[in-house]
C-alpha cells in the first residue's frame, strides 16, 4: 500500500501562516492504515494547529472531513457541497501525493497543501511499521530474482549481481541491512532456478522519472474525464 508521513508540525505552520478558515481533508484509505492521515490523525493535527495559533494570538477556522479515497472523484465530490457552503481561504490534505494533486485539481481556485510527505510502497510489517517493498518502476524484475526486488532491497539498486561490499549475507551499510542480492541468490538456489540471474540483464530507463498513466488491457482513455 501507499505509506506516508505527517509533514513536521512547523511546516505545516508555516504553510497555513495568513490562512483564517482551512478545511482539513482526510483520506479514508492508505494513509488511514498507516495511521498518518486518517480521521484521528486530521482531528490531532486540527487541535495542534488551533493551540498554537490562539497561544500566537492568531486563531484559526480549522475543519475537518475525511473522505473513503482522495485519489478518487466520485468521493471528492462528498466535498463540493461543503467547500461551496463553507467559502474555505484554503485546503489541506492528509492523502497521498496523488489525492494531494486531485484535490487541488478539483478545487483549483483554493489553495491546497499537503499535510503529509509519501515515502512510497510498503508492507505492514507490524503496527507503525511499513517496509519499502516497490518503486514503481514499470518494468518488474520479480519473477527473474524470486520476488525479492533489487531496486528496493538493495542501497545501490544494482541490477545485476551484488557489489563487493556483502559481507556475511549484510551490506556493507548497515549489519542490520540484508543484502538483497545474497536472499536473491538463497531463494532461487532452493528453488532450484539460479539459472534465471545468470543471464546479464540490460541496463533499463528510469520510467519512474517523468509523469506516467497505466491504462489495462481492455480499456482505452476516455476523450474527457470530469
Amino acid at each position: 500500500m501507499i505509506v506516508a508521513k505527517r509533514k513536521p508540525f512547523e511546516e505545516i505552520k508555516e504553510m497555513l501562516k495568513g490562512y483564517k478558515k482551512v478545511l482539513n481533508v482526510g483520506c479514508g484509505t492508505c494513509v488511514s492504515v498507516c495511521l498518518a492521515g486518517g480521521e484521528k490523525e486530521v482531528a490531532i493535527l486540527n487541535a495542534e494547529l488551533d493551540m498554537a495559533r490562539n497561544l500566537e494570538d492568531d486563531p484559526i477556522e480549522i475543519h475537518g472531513q475525511t473522505v473513503e479515497r482522495q485519489c478518487d472523484r466520485e468521493y471528492l465530490a462528498e466535498l463540493d457541497d461543503i467547500i461551496k457552503k463553507e467559502k474555505f481561504d484554503a485546503l489541506m490534505s492528509m492523502a497521498c501525493g496523488v489525492g494531494i494533486q486531485f484535490l487541488a485539481e478539483r478545487f483549483p481556485d483554493i489553495p491546497t497543501f499537503p499535510g503529509v510527505d509519501t515515502t512510497g510502497l510498503a508492507v505492514n510489517q507490524a503496527v507503525g511499521w511499513y517496509e519499502e517493498r516497490c518503486r514503481s518502476c514499470s518494468q518488474c524484475v520479480l519473477g527473474i530474482t524470486g520476488g525479492i526486488c533489487p531496486i528496493t532491497m538493495c542501497a545501490k539498486g544494482l541490477f545485476n549481481g551484488p557489489c563487493g561490499g556483502t559481507n556475511k549475507g549484510n551490506c556493507e551499510i548497515s549489519a542490520d541491512q540484508p543484502c538483497a542480492w545474497f536472499k536473491i541468490h538463497e531463494r532461487l538456489a532452493a528453488q532450484g532456478r539460479l539459472s534465471s540471474i545468470r543471464k546479464i540483464n540490460l541496463a533499463r530507463g528510469w520510467k519512474d522519472q517523468i509523469p506516467r498513466n497505466l491504462i489495462q488491457p481492455g480499456y482505452k482513455k476516455p476523450e474527457k474525464v470530469s
